[in-house]
């Protein structure tokens, strides 16, 4: 990014508690590390574009945000710290760049700060890929919680047991989520490094998958002689593990995975299974979240507590009471209709044809009579690139498209959601309005909706709920 400042150099900025400015402060993530700064004893200030829930919580701790950008909001802070999606451009950025370059603040990228708050953890669990990151890192951060382990948890999700995506814990042990846009993950430091899977997607910054295959490879790297939890079903992670000098230790479905699942069943959508520990019986699994998917996202937690010493009682009992995290198949509600229908309504942040396949699955199986589907695309790149895995992720389902949204782009793709829900066979309706009493028209008793995308269409819930 625009700054690099290594492991050494921050540890040598905050031996004593700084004053911090986080750019994009109301994120999931940024708010997470804006807590821990200011747990840390640090004085903590902020902007973001809107207030929201997690602004809020800010705020109610005593942290300065803005809602409007200036630089003189910078004047007070001596490290400010911004994330990929900030422009160099943005006068907060800007000005805080000038000042890093003149030596008079030090500009601070999100991933080199948490790299290093992570750096200091015997166990340091990166959980990367391009789906499950986060229902992945909540599992393994559930586990060790059921276990009455002390981990310090920085997740791209809200867990309902920290009523937030972080926890500040003991320094044994270190769970966090790895993105991997624009590289942020090369700047992290974990001695357990999982993969769950690599596929094609943030094409408005990786070239192709041969890019994110070296990406990832050079991550796994980052672990050194520690542990690669790897997906051994999947073709581009096992090219990605080629080179790898640790000790590999790989999950998967097919005959050879160090950790897989025998015995699979499923009831109403959630799996019941036993796991193997290189062919030994290691443990008997029973979850409560829906979707094959989370077979998969089990054995890579389970294989990663297993390395900390988790025993196998505690990971079967940390799994079977995991519940899933904010905007994975969350229950919302429920939707009364114009007719009286009473229909449950589900989030889910899926926003690639891969997740969006593996949640509907799920959903296909609950028993509903009839699955809608809410979509938002997001991104213009990510829709024209991968436009027609789109258009055939929605088989069996009741498909309605809203507007993609931009996020940082403009549309010279010539994509929009009316040319996508003719190529999947849904519907496009133009406004969130039109959607919602669309919704409250067609649906009825023994159906269930989905709003799904990673953009403001849970703005929707709000209208319907």
């Amino acid at each position: 990014m625009y700054t690099s400042y290594n492991i050494e150099k921050l540890s040598e900025i905050f031996s004593s508690p700084r004053s911090v400015y986080f750019i994009g402060i109301g994120g999931i993530s940024m708010s997470s590390l804006a807590h821990i700064a200011h747990d840390r004893g640090c004085r903590v200030g902020g902007y973001d574009r809107t207030p929201s829930r997690l602004t809020k919580a800010l705020e109610d701790c005593g942290i300065e945000i803005f809602y409007e950008t200036s630089p003189e909001h910078i004047r007070d802070y001596d490290v400010i710290v911004y994330t990929a999606a900030i422009k160099p451009d943005h006068p907060e950025l800007a000005a805080a760049l000038e000042a890093d370059r003149r030596g008079e603040k030090y500009c601070v990228y999100r991933a080199d700060f948490l790299g290093w708050l992570m750096s200091g953890s015997e166990n340091r669990i990166g959980v990367a890929g391009m789906h499950g990151k986060s229902s992945t890192t909540s599992m393994i951060s559930h586990i060790f919680l059921a276990a009455g382990r002390d981990p310090t948890i920085v997740a791209g999700a809200e867990l309902p047991e920290l009523g937030g995506a972080y926890r500040l814990g003991s320094k044994r042990d270190f769970i966090m989520e790895a993105c991997e846009y624009q590289d942020s993950f090369l700047s992290f430091t974990p001695n357990i490094a999982v993969v769950l899977n690599i596929d094609l997607d943030h094409t408005d910054y990786f070239s192709g998958i041969e890019q994110i295959v070296g990406s990832f490879r050079r991550y796994l790297a980052i672990a050194g002689e520690g542990y690669a939890v790897v997906n051994a079903d999947d073709a581009n992670v096992r090219r990605a593990l080629e080179g790898y000098t640790g000790t590999a230790v790989s999950f998967g479905l097919g005959d050879g995975a160090d950790f897989t699942a025998k015995n699979i069943g499923f009831e109403q959508g959630a799996a019941e299974f036993d796991v193997q520990k290189r062919g030994e019986f290691f443990a008997h699994v029973k979850l409560g979240v829906v979707g094959k998917h989370h077979v998969m996202n089990s054995l890579a937690a389970a294989a990663a507590a297993d390395i900390c010493g988790v025993s196998p009682e505690d990971i079967a009992r940390g799994l079977g009471s995991y519940s899933g995290a904010k905007r994975r198949m969350e229950r919302r509600g429920e939707l009364i209709t114009d007719s009286g229908a009473r229909v449950p309504v589900f989030d889910d942040y899926a926003h690639h044809p891969t997740e969006i396949k593996a949640t509907l699955s799920g959903a296909l199986g609950m028993g509903y009579e009839r699955v809608f589907v809410v979509f938002q695309p997001h991104t213009y790149s990510r829709t024209a690139a991968l436009f027609d895995e789109f258009a055939g992720a929605f088989s069996g389902v009741n498909a309605i498209f809203a507007d993609i949204y931009a996020a940082r782009e403009v549309n010279s793709f010539g994509v929009s959601s009316e040319k996508l829900a003719a190529a999947a066979g849904g519907i496009y309706l133009p406004s969130l309005a039109e959607i919602a009493a669309y919704l409250r028209r067609e649906l009825r008793d023994g159906d269930m909706l989905i709003v799904m995308g990673a953009g403001d269409i849970i703005k929707l819930d709000e209208l319907l709920l």
